[in-house]
């Protein structure tokens, strides 16, 4: 059942044919006239910064981190590898992502070739409840909109703990469940069906979190920025829709035809309460509780 768990979050992400995306992808940059195997940060960013808020919401977050001094993070749920490569460059630490889906990793170690950020990043397929990595191996772990794809977070917490060195730092930006109960209109980015979906609420994440053995440093609620970013692109998805232009290589070559409706999906979420978004920094507190 696990199996067919990943196998199926790997197939929503990159759908069937996984072995022709990077195909797909250095075509469009071709179609786009930009070198698939020379590009910026900016031409990327459509298909590197996955999350609500884009780039900006990732600097925000390493903003709110004060991190210094780094040498070697963890990205969890690295998808296309835009955070790792952000991480490294703006910290000159070295960083290692990893994703359970194939063609993403395949996709981020080319697109880091492509930055010149090869000897800086490196990505790996695993399952974030086992992790393929030493014990106290790093020294800052970052997840965006991740753990809402994972089914058991208090495994994946533990393997955080036992990976992070003591004084350890995690950076999250996550989706988490609104006020509103009723059940989230799908398509979303993250879930086709409800069972690829696990959203905590805020308080319970930070709970969980807590018995885990995090201590909570920061917090801060950004819904209302998601949600106006959200509109932003909204509008400007709807134009392109309309008006046939030559655009830079974006999201919905990952995500196929369902891109739209998942779009407006979010925002009717964002906007209704049934998902708010938070970002924050946790540090190590000590054992973990008994439960």
């Amino acid at each position: 059942m696990r199996d067919q768990t990943l196998s199926g979050l790997s197939q929503h992400y990159a759908g069937n044919d996984q072995v022709a995306l990077i195909d797909r992808l250095r075509e469009a940059f071709v179609e786009a006239g930009i070198n698939p195997d020379q590009l910026t940060p900016t031409q990327m960013a459509g298909l590197d910064q996955l999350h609500l808020g884009g780039r900006g919401s990732s600097q925000r977050l390493l903003e709110l981190s004060e991190l210094s001094g780094v040498t070697r993070m963890l990205d969890v749920g690295c998808g296309t590898g835009g955070a790792s490569r952000l991480l490294a460059q703006a910290l000159g630490c070295e960083v290692v992502g990893v994703d359970i889906t194939p063609a993403f990793i395949d996709v981020a170690r080319w697109l880091s070739q492509a930055s010149g950020l090869s000897l800086q990043t490196h990505f790996l397929c695993a399952d974030a409840a086992e992790l393929p990595l030493a014990s106290d191996s790093i020294e800052a772990l970052w997840c965006q909109h991740a753990l809402l794809n994972m089914p058991d977070q208090d495994a994946v917490l533990n393997e955080w703990r036992r990976i992070l060195i003591p004084g350890g730092r995690v950076l999250l930006h996550e989706v988490v469940a609104g006020e509103n109960p009723e059940p989230l209109s799908l398509p979303v980015p993250w879930a086709r069906q409800p069972e690829h979906s696990h959203l905590d609420s805020r308080q319970a994440l930070e709970q969980r979190l807590q018995h885990a053995g995090f201590r909570q440093l920061r917090l801060i609620d950004v819904t209302e920025q998601a949600l106006s970013w959200r509109r932003h692109h909204g509008r400007r998805e709807q134009q392109s829709a309309v008006v046939e232009q030559v655009e830079l290589p974006g999201a919905q070559l990952l995500f196929g035809e369902d891109f739209p409706s998942m779009g407006r999906n979010l925002q009717a979420n964002l906007a209704n309460d049934r998902v708010r978004v938070i970002q924050g920094v946790w540090g190590m507190s000590g054992e973990p509780l008994e439960l």
